[in-house]
C-alpha cells in the first residue's frame, strides 16, 4: 500500500519525489521503491519523519506502535495519516502525544488508481489535515469521509471487498469453463462483465435492484440462473462476509 500511495502522489503531482522520504523495517523493498521513484531513504523512523509535515504509517498492524515509538517526539504536532487496519485514533494519540491523526482505510484497487478509500478525522485534526489525508488518498482513487466508528464496517466491505470480487470472478470463470468455454476466454468475459456492471451502476446511479430487473426477462436464462443464485443463499452469504471482516476489524482493535 505504501508503494500505491508513494506512485499515485508522484503520479498526482503532489509533492516531487525528493520531498518524500521513506523509512521501512526491510531493506530490500527499500532500496528498490528509492530506485524505482527517487524518493529519499531514511534509515530510521525518526529520521523520516523529522522535517515531515504530514507523515503516512503504512505498516502492519502488529508493528504499528512499535513504528510511531520509534519515531518518537519528532512525530509531536504533525499530522499523522494511518493507513493500519485496527489501530484506533485514540490508540496513536496516545502512543505519539502532540499528533493530529486521521485514519483511511483503501484497498488493493490503489494500486491501479481505483482504491475505495474511507477516512476519520481526529478531534485534533483540522480542515486543511482533513484535505491533505484527502489529497493523498484520491491519487489512488475515490475518497470517503466517515465517523471513526463506521471504519470497521468499511473494512468489512470496501477493504476486503476487492478479494470477494476476485471470488466472483474465479467462480464465474470456472463456470464458463464447466460448460465449454476455454479457459482464458471465460476468465476475459467474467472481467469485462464485472467491469462493465461497475461501471453502469456507477454512470447510470440507478439502484442496483433496477439495474437487475434490466437484465431479466420473464421465463428467460437470467431468471433461472439468479432463482439458482437465490437458493445457493449468495445473497446472505455476502452479507455474512462483510459481517465477519468488520467483526475482525474491531477485534484487532480491541473492541
Amino acid at each position: 500500500m505504501a508503494h500505491a500511495l508513494i506512485h499515485g502522489m508522484l503520479r498526482a503531482e503532489l509533492c516531487p519525489p525528493q520531498h518524500i522520504t521513506v523509512a521501512s523495517r526491510t531493506t530490500s523493498g527499500l532500496e528498490s521503491l528509492v530506485a524505482a521513484t527517487s524518493v529519499q531513504a531514511a534509515a530510521s523512523n525518526a529520521e523520516a519523519v523529522a522535517e515531515a509535515d504530514v507523515v503516512v504509517l503504512c505498516v502492519k498492524p502488529t508493528d504499528a506502535i512499535k513504528a510511531v515509538q520509534q519515531a518518537g517526539e519528532a512525530l509531536s504536532g504533525k499530522l499523522l495519516v494511518s493507513v493500519v487496519t485496527g489501530l484506533t485514533i485514540k490508540q496513536l494519540e496516545s502512543a505519539a502525544p502532540g499528533v493530529r491523526a486521521v485514519r483511511a482505510m483503501p484497498n488493493t484497487a490503489a494500486m491501479v488508481g481505483q482504491s475505495a478509500t474511507a477516512l476519520a478525522v481526529g478531534a485534533s485534526a483540522t480542515r486543511d489535515d482533513e484535505e491533505a489525508a484527502a489529497a493523498i488518498c484520491r491519487a489512488v482513487g475515490e475518497v470517503y469521509v466517515v465517523a471513526e466508528y463506521q471504519l470497521d464496517a468499511v473494512t468489512g466491505l470496501s477493504g476486503s471487498g476487492p478479494a470477494y470480487i476476485y471470488l466472483v470472478l474465479e467462480a464465474l470463470s470456472d463456470g464458463g469453463v464447466a460448460m465449454g468455454l476455454p479457459r482464458k476466454l471465460a476468465l476475459e468475459l467474467a472481467i469485462q462483465t464485472v467491469a462493465g456492471a461497475a461501471e453502469m451502476a456507477s454512470s447510470t446511479k440507478e439502484h442496483p435492484a433496477i439495474l437487475r430487473e434490466m437484465v431479466t426477462s420473464p421465463g428467460g436464462t437470467t431468471i433461472a440462473a439468479l432463482t439458482a443464485l437465490e437458493n445457493a443463499g449468495t445473497r446472505a452469504a455476502f452479507i455474512a462476509a462483510v459481517r465477519a471482516a468488520a467483526t475482525r476489524s474491531k477485534e484487532l482493535a480491541g473492541g
